[in-house]
């Protein structure tokens, strides 16, 4: 969607937006509109929308006000966000072509007229690549939205957040495209191309080189695919000469189970595996796209889980790239085996000052948490603090999870180091576990089990139903609050 800024209202403009806090209306519309949003008992509740009809200059004119809610309430940027999402929503496909918001007289600071903008955009998204048949009344026909009357500075705050949202739209999309045009190689491809001419360093690597450097964990999920595995790092300096921080993605772009193989009722869920990845590739491009004053490097590990005379079975061991050996209990569990060799890789490479890894882990933490929070574990509670307080923010909000070595006896192998699945109770922390047997002494280290979040089966604030780009406003949030604040 385009948004543009300009002094005035175009000439001819047929759809005209306001943004009012609650219990208030804007200042200088038509008497009529007053009344009509009075009898409709309009009361400028957070995404609340009136709508009206009014003549202007000898024209008929549409006219929406999208509610703010409280001026001063707590969440405040994310009534904003809502405000703009309305609008979105109500006229995405309402067969009008242009919609102005008019921010004339509404008080509004520039970074608040900036995440209005961010909510209607996020919400306009949607993926119609592959729908051939919608009727006219369901097609996109909004392309424009125009700024009129914002205060001085809004166009410069809107730049930094169009990055965001170009961002948030990268994983949106990598997690919506199915798994025939989505694998390894394809999604490095769409990195290659999303990140050209960015100034972003890219290094891929293919399975001989993970070979060489022993990560059999990783390519162990992979072997059963015909599809080749890889593994992604974006990379990008803009902080000067500190250390780095990672983010880590799980990128199973399709997840039968393998051997273990899942139930054939919601297997087509499984496109959305490569979650944590999609999350990572977003983020990065937010980062790159508004030049962030911060070094940060995003890691994908990149595979496709499925049944093969070649795949990886239960009870084989595994060598991962630090050393240690995995005995596969269950194929299923198969993106703590992709992690830790990501994991490791990232730490060897980049020697970061901080790094965390997300990733639709554990159905464990869809039962604990629901679809209202990802869950957290961490090494370090300055880190942990961190991300709380960005997915607070963000509104991507996170849960901290305990870890504990009283959990480790329950993933130790009696004929190898560890084995990759632990009994049913306590599953997201035995996964998290896991992974820290993966993370070096002394490094900061933090893991987001975002499994219930990467997928929503009905609207919400900013998005429609499916893919909600969550992670990727989280870790930007992060970024800007700890590295460049």
């Amino acid at each position: 969607m385009k948004i543009e800024f300009s002094p005035a209202l175009p000439e001819g403009t047929r759809l005209v937006a306001y943004v009012a806090d609650q219990d208030k209306l804007p200042g200088g519309i038509e008497p009529a509109l007053a009344e009509g949003a009075k009898a409709a008992r309009f009361k400028g509740r957070a995404g609340e929308l009136f709508e009206g009809f009014v003549e202007r200059g000898g024209a008929v004119v549409r006219v929406a006000i999208a509610g703010a809610g409280e001026s001063g309430a707590e969440a405040r940027s994310g009534n904003l966000e809502k405000a703009g999402a309305a609008l979105a929503a109500k006229y995405l496909t309402s067969g009008e072509k242009s919609l102005a918001v008019d921010f004339t007289g509404s008080g509004l600071s520039p970074e608040a007229v900036a995440t209005v903008l961010l909510g209607l955009r996020l919400r306009a998204w949607r993926h119609d690549a592959y729908r051939t048949k919608l009727k006219d009344e369901q097609k996109r026909s909004l392309e424009t939205v125009v700024v009129v009357g914002a205060p001085d500075g809004a166009e410069a705050a809107w730049a930094v957040e169009a990055g965001l949202a170009e961002g948030v739209e990268f994983t949106r999309e990598l997690v919506t495209e199915p798994p025939n045009k989505v694998y390894p190689i394809s999604f490095v491809e769409k990195c290659r191309e999303a990140f050209k001419d960015t100034g972003a360093e890219l290094t891929v690597l293919d399975e001989d080189e993970m070979a060489r450097l022993g990560m059999g964990a990783l390519l162990g999920v992979g072997q059963g695919s015909a599809q080749p595995s890889r593994l992604l790092a974006i990379k990008w300096s803009g902080g000067g000469s500190e250390a780095p921080t990672v983010f880590v993605g799980k990128g199973v772009t399709f997840d039968t189970g393998g051997i273990s193989l899942k139930p054939g009722a919601g297997m087509e869920d499984m496109k959305w595996d490569m979650g944590g990845a999609g999350a990572v590739a977003g983020a990065m491009l937010a980062a790159v796209k508004r030049k962030a004053k911060a070094n940060v490097v995003g890691v994908v590990g990149l595979v496709e889980n499925m049944p093969d005379g070649n795949a990886i079975r239960p009870s084989d061991i595994l060598t991962s790239m630090s050393g240690q050996t995995i005995e596969v209990l269950n194929t299923d569990a198969e993106g703590r085996l992709v992690l830790g060799d990501a994991l490791y890789w990232a730490q060897k490479e980049f020697s970061p000052k901080r790094i965390v890894d997300f990733a639709t882990l554990t159905g464990a933490m869809v039962i604990s948490l629901g679809h209202e929070y990802a869950g957290v574990f961490a090494n370090d509670d300055g880190l942990a603090d961190d991300l709380l307080q960005a997915g607070k923010t963000s509104g991507d909000r996170l849960w901290r999870f305990p870890l504990d070595p009283a959990y480790d006896k329950l993933i130790d192998s009696q004929i190898a180091d560890m084995k990759n699945v632990g009994p049913r109770p306590a599953g997201s922390i035995t996964a998290a576990q896991f992974l820290q047997r993966f993370v070096e002494k002394g490094t900061a280290w933090a893991h987001c089990d975002i499994a219930g979040m990467v997928w929503a089966d009905k609207p919400g604030a900013t998005w429609d139903k499916g893919a909600t780009g969550y992670g990727a406003r989280l870790i930007d949030r992060f970024v800007r609050d700890t590295l460049e604040g």
